[in-house]
């Protein structure tokens, strides 16, 4: 393994300086995208989809929980599988506590296609305690492209979507798959991606994760 080139104090001081400038140039053009992604346009979500979870059926307008905002996080579980997809595992890993998203109005789902009988004994081994639905009864994934075809048979995606509410109307707002979910898991990195962004109404400071009034 090679090792950085070892150098005084003064010297990586200097070093440090130079990359700085470049990390502040990457966090502003940064910046710039999260406000052109909130003005992407949104698209109204059609169809019933019909969702399985702990508390039996759910809508996809159940899932916000009344909040505003859902973020849904599509973790391979294929139908067939006994458990779901490793990197999608680590990747729900990193989701913080969701009492800081649903104080900014949001709610975050994972949804697989598996049947719910197959999601709870795995959820339960992993320890998580987020929301975990199963569209196999719905073009869900398929619709939102977390499913593909390819050379005839059906290919899982990790993906996050993002969805926003207005009453009793859905629309989808924003995707992302594959490669394009490095460096999110955070609260932050997950609102970056929503129309209301970090501040969606209803929001609040941040504060400990016991401490929001729900």
């Amino acid at each position: 393994m090679s090792l950085p080139e070892i150098v005084s104090r003064e010297q990586w001081r200097a070093a440090r300086e130079e990359l700085l400038h470049k990390e502040e140039a990457v966090r502003r053009a940064r910046e710039v995208l999260d406000a052109e992604r909130r003005r992407l346009p949104m698209v109204e979500v059609d169809p019933d989809y019909v969702f399985e979870g702990g508390d039996g059926k759910a809508t996809l307008l159940d899932l916000f929980e009344g909040r505003a905002q859902l973020v849904v996080h599509h973790f391979r579980f294929a139908p067939e599988w006994g458990t779901g997809c490793a990197c999608c595992s680590a990747f729900l890993d990193q989701v913080g506590h969701l009492a800081h998203l649903r104080a900014r109005n949001t709610s975050f789902t994972a949804v697989s296609r598996a049947p719910f009988t197959r999601i709870l004994p795995f959820k339960a081994r992993m320890g998580w305690a987020v929301p975990w639905y199963s569209s196999c009864h719905s073009d869900f994934n398929r619709d939102l492209g977390a499913t593909v075809e390819s050379g005839g048979d059906l290919v899982e995606r990790p993906g996050v979507s993002c969805f926003l509410r207005d009453h009793d109307r859905v629309f989808h707002t924003y995707s992302v798959y594959d490669d394009g979910l490095d460096g999110l898991g955070t609260t932050t990195a997950l609102l970056d991606l929503t129309a209301l962004g970090r501040s969606p109404a209803g929001s609040d400071r941040l504060r400990l994760h016991d401490e929001y009034d729900h």
